[in-house]
């Protein structure tokens, strides 16, 4: 699998506002945010649900991986999708490094994917149990 996910309840700016504060926590700092509700309607006139990408990084895990295999950028940063399924319920899916990063021979790049995950996994749990939502 590519990604975990868990749903949380909430409106979508109160939750945006926590996947950030809990990303920050462990070192993780937001390089790239790309709002696809904005750019769809901007771009074709379409209408969808609040979705946000944030791409976040771990300054010293991306330089541990650019020693061993400097195109590693074309798999970085770690992706966070954050969405609004219905009213008062966001989804927010946060990208496998270790999945992604197994595309990548080098076994430091490997043991940085698990290190990412781990971090990955903390905020996930940190949301779930500051009373935000539930495992999906």
């Amino acid at each position: 699998m590519y990604e975990f996910n868990l749903t949380l309840p909430g409106p979508f700016a109160a939750v945006l506002d926590a996947v950030r504060q809990a990303l920050m926590t462990e070192q993780l700092g937001i390089v790239s945010e790309i709002d696809a509700q904005a750019v769809l309607k901007a771009k074709l006139n379409k209408d969808i649900p609040p979705y946000r990408i944030l791409g976040a990084c771990n300054p010293k895990l991306a330089e541990r991986l650019l020693g061993v295999e400097p195109n590693v950028g074309t798999l970085l940063p770690c992706n966070i999708v954050v969405r609004e399924q219905a009213p008062g319920q966001v989804v927010v899916s946060f990208m496998d490094p270790v999945a992604v990063l197994a595309l990548v021979d080098a076994a430091e790049a490997k043991a940085v994917g698990a290190e990412a995950r781990a971090r990955l996994e903390r905020v996930a749990a940190a949301l779930a149990a500051g009373g935000q939502g539930v495992q999906a």
